[in-house]
């Protein structure tokens, strides 16, 4: 068995034409089932199964058997709180075993650091981040009583859903269930064959064109400049921040739209991840549109909960000094998930901070317009040129975080030595 796994190939999820071909040939079948409101679950995870497996083979094995232990790790944590949850609701045991949850993926990023080496954890495998949302939101889904009887089975479908396996969109267990057992009608079946080819082909266009355009062709020579100019900040440095910027959003929006695809070809309408960000007015609409299943996901599980404790206890007296504390909160536990460096965790502060000027802006804009009202003048401009204008700012400050979110400025600022 383990010789056979050595000779499996490894397949890049999305990464190139073979794996699309290898892909929609295997779920093929299962579109065509559902045409007849048949559904083959035996072979969709078989499917599942094979792509998993060859998404995370390599020169060795790691990542299949962390795969492995995360797994049974999950499932002895889920339907023991399950067990737990229909006689009792102790607060402690919730955060205690939300954070068993969370420690495989906290202990993969801890690792790199501790060792010299930078040894993989013994749960470093792709796709560990998007599994721990899963597993932690149906634990707190229990807590709330949103979701109470659930099979192993059911569970393992869901945490184990091949398209989004990777890089998501993050979905809600309640929702990819009602999805899985609900099988589309044949016209509904149609549309979502024909958005799947329109994804599918958006994707290309975003992913393998405008993402290698902007990320090799246009980026790699504008570091090599910045990094040789040097300073604080220099004109090929604001190249490589916009660079970057169209490159992840490209690289990132692809992927998402073939996972969108692909999970429609087996009857699951994914959350959609990306709805135009550019054009938002300010940052918290930005967020309302960037990666919006991962903001949507702390939205409700980190940021709404922060706020309620908060209330509860009453940390503050003021509630926008509560909700500016939650939003820092928030942001940074997201930087701090990206990864441990002092990038990621600036990347959180700042748009923490940003989310609170943004709401403070809105208070006091709100309040002028309040005082105009009562001396019979009419409001602030609120139009297509003051519309623009916000779409402007936000763009340019998105970018800015996202320079300092690629990494970059860690290499201008702090170059190393070139290894002899």
């Amino acid at each position: 068995m383990i010789a056979f796994l050595h000779q499996l190939p490894h397949l890049e999820a999305y990464g190139n034409p073979q794996y699309f071909l290898y892909l929609i040939v295997a779920v093929l079948p299962i579109f065509i089932g559902l045409f007849f409101k048949k559904r083959f679950p035996v072979y969709e995870a078989l499917v599942s199964l094979a792509f998993i497996i060859l998404m995370l083979t390599g020169k060795n094995l790691y990542q299949i058997l962390s795969l492995l232990a995360y797994v049974v790790w999950q499932i002895f944590l889920i339907f023991s709180y399950k067990t737990y949850r229909k006689k009792y609701n102790n607060k402690w045991v919730f955060y205690l075993w939300v954070f068993l949850a969370v420690f495989p993926l906290a202990w993969t990023k801890i690792t790199p650091l501790m060792t010299i080496d930078k040894h993989q954890s013994l749960f470093g495998f792709l796709g560990i981040s998007y599994l721990t949302f899963r597993a932690v939101g149906t634990i707190m889904e229990m807590r709330d009583g949103v979701l109470k009887e659930f099979s192993l089975w059911q569970f393992l479908r869901f945490l184990l859903f091949m398209p989004t396996f990777s890089s998501g969109p993050i979905d809600r267990f309640n929702r990819f269930d009602e999805d899985y057992k609900n099988i589309p009608d044949k016209d509904e079946l149609l549309d979502m064959l024909e958005e799947s080819v329109r994804y599918l082909m958006l994707g290309f266009l975003y992913k393998f064109i405008l993402a290698y355009i902007f990320g090799t062709l246009l980026m790699v020579p504008l570091k090599e400049e910045a990094l040789e100019m040097g300073g604080v900040f220099n004109i090929a440095t604001l190249g490589v921040m916009y660079t970057y910027g169209f490159d992840l959003f490209f690289d990132f929006a692809g992927y998402s739209m073939f996972a969108l695809a692909i999970s429609n070809l087996m009857g699951i309408k994914n959350p959609v991840n990306f709805n135009q960000p550019f054009k938002s007015r300010d940052l918290k609409e930005f967020w309302n549109r960037w990666h919006m299943s991962l903001s949507f996901w702390f939205r409700d599980f980190v940021f709404m909960r922060l706020v309620k404790v908060l209330v509860k206890h009453k940390v503050f007296k003021n509630r926008n000094v509560t909700s500016s504390v939650a939003y820092i909160i928030n942001m940074l536990i997201m930087g701090f998930w990206h990864g441990l460096t002092w990038y990621y965790i600036a990347y959180g502060l700042f748009h923490g901070v940003g989310l609170v000027i943004n709401d403070a802006w809105v208070r006091k804009k709100n309040k002028i317009n309040r005082e105009r009202k009562k001396q019979g003048l009419s409001p602030l401009p609120d139009n297509k040129w003051t519309q623009g204008l916000g779409i402007f700012i936000t763009f340019n400050v998105v970018m800015l975080s996202f320079l300092l979110f690629s990494g970059f400025l860690d290499q201008l600022w702090f170059p190393q030595p070139p290894v002899k």
